[in-house]
């Protein structure tokens, strides 16, 4: 135990989630710049990954949910996190649902949130991309870790209304492909109505050929990769369909997976569980589902896709056995939320690469 661990049990839990979150995001983004100037990253030595004509530092990303508004992502870096997916950024901007609707449950070291994409919205987003890049020099010197930007559906667009669908995606795309180093569609947040229909191959396949549209039309000189989030909660078959259509499109990769609405297998009271209410479950308990269905992927696409695995993972060992399933890139936020700043390094530390690991 930690002495950041001892601290989140003992103190942390006592405080509002939502509050905490933004508390230790400004603290965070305080502390980046002289985490970047003692340069304790280098001393990692981990094994660089090289994915959708990209260089990542070390396969460990974090997913994205925790910087929606791209306010910290260098300082992010900083902790040593090798890549960094803001968002979900949706094309308007939009308070999410009502508080309160971010909620822990220490029993199994996991979170409930139904946030419902609260950002402030692609153009506000794109301006504060804009001014980073402008801060840190021309873009493909400006170093810091690889940058994915996630975009989803704005909620007040009917998800039954293709046209206004596919408008909505694209403006994001539009506007914040060119400072991406890869885009991704967000299909599988539980706290959009609706949203997860779009996950049906016939409603995905226009999207994303919409998507791929835009980027290509608004960046030069370089192609932004694109990439599709699912939910673990997609039957079997669901998945082989999506994989079958990454295929086909020529997507770059696939994130799997999502938070889950399943409460199965619990060590959290039943009457806990049922007064936190609806929302997407993360950490440990999806951890074993987000496992299977990164196989089901890997066994359909073959060698060549990028997988990124997200849901669960939090030690050495689950690192090791995604990578082994089957996964390029690693991603979390639960584990870095208990286990503190220190968590992304001492993973990578184990990490294979790592002269520490051998």
């Amino acid at each position: 135990m930690t002495a950041y661990t001892r601290l989140f049990d003992t103190v942390f839990t006592r405080i509002d989630p939502e509050r905490a979150h933004h508390a230790g995001f400004r603290a965070i983004r305080a502390a980046g710049p002289a985490l970047s100037a003692l340069g304790r990253f280098d001393r990692l030595r981990p094994e660089p990954v090289e994915a959708m004509g990209l260089t990542f530092a070390h396969p460990l990303g974090l997913a994205a949910g925790f910087d929606k508004n791209a306010v910290g992502i260098d300082a992010l870096g900083a902790l040593g996190f090798g890549h960094v997916e803001i968002g979900t950024v949706t094309g308007e901007a939009q308070p999410g649902n009502p508080r309160p609707r971010l909620f822990r449950l220490p029993a199994d070291r996991a979170i409930v949130n139904r946030m419902g994409f609260n950002n402030d919205g692609a153009e506000a987003v794109a301006a504060r991309l804009a001014r980073r890049g402008r801060r840190l020099g021309r873009f493909d010197d400006r170093g810091g870790p690889v940058l994915g930007v996630n975009i989803g559906k704005t909620k007040v667009v009917p998800e039954d209304d293709e046209a206004a669908v596919l408008a909505d995606y694209t403006k994001s795309a539009g506007l914040l492909a060119p400072f991406a180093d890869y885009l991704v569609v967000n299909v599988s947040s539980p706290n959009t109505p609706g949203l997860r229909t779009l996950q049906a191959v016939e409603r995905l396949d226009p999207l994303l050929r919409a998507v791929r549209r835009t980027a290509d039309a608004v960046v030069t000189g370089r192609r932004v990769p694109l990439l599709v989030k699912i939910a673990p909660d997609l039957a079997d078959d669901d998945v082989l369909a999506v994989a079958d259509l990454a295929t086909a499109l020529g997507l770059d990769g696939i994130i799997a997976t999502n938070t889950t609405i399943s409460r199965d297998g619990l060590r959290t009271p039943p009457d806990r569980v049922a007064a936190v209410g609806a929302g997407g479950l993360s950490g440990p308990p999806v951890a074993a589902r987000s496992l299977a269905v990164l196989r089901l992927l890997r066994g359909r696409v073959g060698p060549g896709l990028t997988l990124v695995s997200v849901g669960g993972l939090t030690t050495v060992d689950d690192a090791r056995e995604r990578l082994a399933a089957g996964a390029t890139l690693l991603q979390a936020y639960t584990a870095f939320v208990y286990e503190g700043p220190g968590w992304p390094r001492r993973l990578v530390a184990g990490l294979p690469g790592d002269p520490r690991s051998r």
